[in-house]
């Protein structure tokens, strides 16, 4: 992607004929995102560079290799808009194994996890990382960490002056994931970290759910330039129209493009071409059982989205959003050659992946063997906490014996939490968890060794009537958190991962039903996609023997130390209101038995 003096002669020359190119693609029916039509061309590409479209029988001399991809439709690399692949459990290396033979050759991400676990040092890292694999990360720098509203802790904090320094790495494409409480609340940080976007040229990328009114106004004044949070489709109306680039989101666990593309294919077709795709949160599962980019094309198409729109939403529409449609996004002279072999514009089956001009995927699977980095200490061991006692997870009240009002977070969704109103018993100055209504004890403890804290409330949901889990991978801050009705259980599991160095883990009556380790980071593993999945499968069904029902009852669970989305949250500063931005202490009232 780096361009010299040397090398832009070279492509100079390329493009002229000059060069014979040491690829071409031949007898396929290219779909021509920037025109919107399909029809016979040939393809060819100089290096990582595609220098030609249509006739190209003057590019080709005794040397070039040729590939036949008749019958085949000829696509653009396609781009996930916006994605924590960290959710995944995959490290960059694990992850480009799994969405690379599926079509995505590109993704944006603010790479926020290991920022939050691992700092500058851990980033520079996994930038060397993704240098060796054939997946491109645009990266974005966070517009802050913490997320979290009041701030939590994590071993490194972006603030306006990291930001003069990053936005001038070659890494950098805009200012990742800004926050609309951050941005409406006026906070200095955030506000510095657009300050020097806009001094950079770049653009600032959001998150924006629900945001509507003068809400979204107030957001879009600062210069906010696209959004991946939409609730309803009426809601990605208003802001299409008010402006924003719109990404619709289909994760493991949101499940949000039937309703947001009935913005397309009910209110405006034209709203098509200024929107967009992305996966936000992956298991690895999923991506293996479903696919990528390349199921949410489908999804679209089967919503009646025309195959050229959505296919548009998954490439170009993407790069021009985030400004990088000079490099990516569509097969044109001059563009990285990332290119699919495609059997059908419907079906949409990638047969052959093609990235920087050398097929990298066949059938699904990596044409090559590629191998994790050696990991440094920067990423490994990052758990500092000290173990915990039965005891830390008991709940304790000024009255002896009596009830206590609790307000519990109710789960209604993965990022959604209600308030339910409870009455529980205190016995011993200790307020007692009751499985027959559904109220668990939900803490989490900062592992950083930073300041040891530890909070404590109550939640619901999850239904469980036995054990615990718990988890090192949390999204916003990778904190521990930990669920359960049992105390003694919740101390096994949140002792076994600090003993491992990180992961998730689902325990019950004393003992380690299944354990999922996390090393790198305490977010992440280098084990094959395939064997994760299989791993996720069996801490689900793990999970589901304490009696959980949620479709993924950890990432529901990891889940709720995100602020940014109403009603309810919990960092390891405490319980949080989200509409109120504050801590909340869950203890409504205690009525003391005389």
């Amino acid at each position: 992607m780096e361009r010299t003096v040397t090398n832009l002669k070279q492509l100079i020359r390329a493009g002229r004929g000059m060069i014979p190119s040491h690829l071409v693609i031949k007898n396929g029916n290219l779909v021509n995102v920037m025109s919107s039509e399909v029809y016979q061309a040939d393809i060819a590409i100089y290096e990582d560079t595609i220098v030609a479209i249509g006739n190209v029988e003057d590019y080709i001399n005794s040397d070039t290799k040729i590939l036949d991809a008749k019958g085949k439709y000829i696509v653009p690399g396609l781009i996930d808009g916006h994605i924590h692949s960290e959710c995944s459990k995959l490290s960059i290396t694990s992850f480009a194994k799994a969405v690379v033979p599926h079509g995505t050759t590109s993704i944006i991400s603010g790479l926020d996890e290991y920022i939050s676990v691992s700092g500058l040092e851990g980033l520079q890292e996994v930038f060397k990382e993704i240098k060796e694999t054939p997946l491109k990360v645009f990266w974005g720098a966070p517009f802050k960490t913490p997320y979290t509203f009041p701030p939590s802790t994590v071993a490194f904090s972006f603030t306006k002056e990291v930001h003069e320094i990053v936005q001038q790495w070659p890494q950098c494409y805009g200012v990742w994931e800004s926050v609309r409480e951050y941005v409406n609340e006026e906070d200095e940080d955030t506000l510095g970290a657009i300050e020097t976007a806009f001094k950079n040229r770049l653009p600032v990328f959001g998150c924006a759910p629900m945001a509507r009114g003068k809400e979204l106004n107030g957001y879009l004044c600062a210069g906010v330039r696209l959004d991946h949070e939409s609730y309803d489709h009426e809601e990605v109306v208003e802001k299409m129209r008010n402006g924003m680039h719109m990404l619709i989101r289909e994760s493991s666990v949101t499940h949000f493009l039937k309703e947001n593309i009935r913005s397309v294919t009910e209110v405006n077709p034209a709203f098509a071409r200024r929107m967009s795709f992305c996966s936000d949160d992956v298991t690895a599962s999923d991506v293996l059982e479903k696919g990528h980019m390349d199921n949410i094309v489908r999804l679209a198409i089967k919503e009646g989205v025309e195959p050229m729109a959505a296919i548009q939403m998954a490439t170009i529409n993407s790069a021009e959003a985030y400004r990088i449609d000079h490099l990516i996004g569509s097969i044109t002279p001059g563009k990285i050659a990332d290119i699919l072999l495609v059997d059908d514009l419907e079906q949409f089956h990638v047969e052959k992946v093609i990235v920087n001009g050398k097929v990298v995927a066949e059938n699904e699977k990596l044409s090559y063997a590629l191998h994790p980095p050696k990991r440094s200490s920067i990423l490994m061991n990052t758990l500092k906490c000290e173990k915990k006692t039965a005891d830390d997870f008991a709940y304790k009240v000024d009255i002896e014996k009596g009830q206590a009002k609790v307000l519990s977070m109710n789960v209604e969704g993965p990022f959604v939490r209600k308030r339910k109103d409870v009455l529980l018993e205190v016995k011993d100055h200790v307020v007692q968890l009751d499985p027959q209504q559904d109220i668990a004890m939900v803490s989490v403890i900062e592992r950083f060794g930073k300041n040891g804290n530890q909070s404590l409330a109550f939640c619901s949901g999850w239904n469980l009537t036995k054990g615990a889990m718990a988890s090192t991978a949390a999204p916003d801050d990778n904190n521990l958190i930990v669920m359960g009705v049992n105390k003694e259980d919740m101390a096994i599991a949140v002792n076994h991962l600090i003993e491992q160095g990180g992961g998730q883990i689902v325990v019950a009556d004393g003992k380690i039903l299944d354990f999922l380790p996390l090393p790198v980071g305490g977010i992440v593993s280098d084990l094959e996609p395939e064997e994760i999945a299989q791993r996720e499968k069996r801490i689900h069904q793990a999970a589901r023997e304490l009696g959980c029902a949620l479709p993924d009852p950890l990432m529901y669970m990891f889940f709720l130390p995100i602020t940014a989305i109403p009603d309810y949250a919990i960092t390891d500063v405490g319980p949080v209101d989200c509409i109120a931005l504050d801590t909340f202490d869950p203890i409504l009232e205690l009525v003391e038995e005389k």
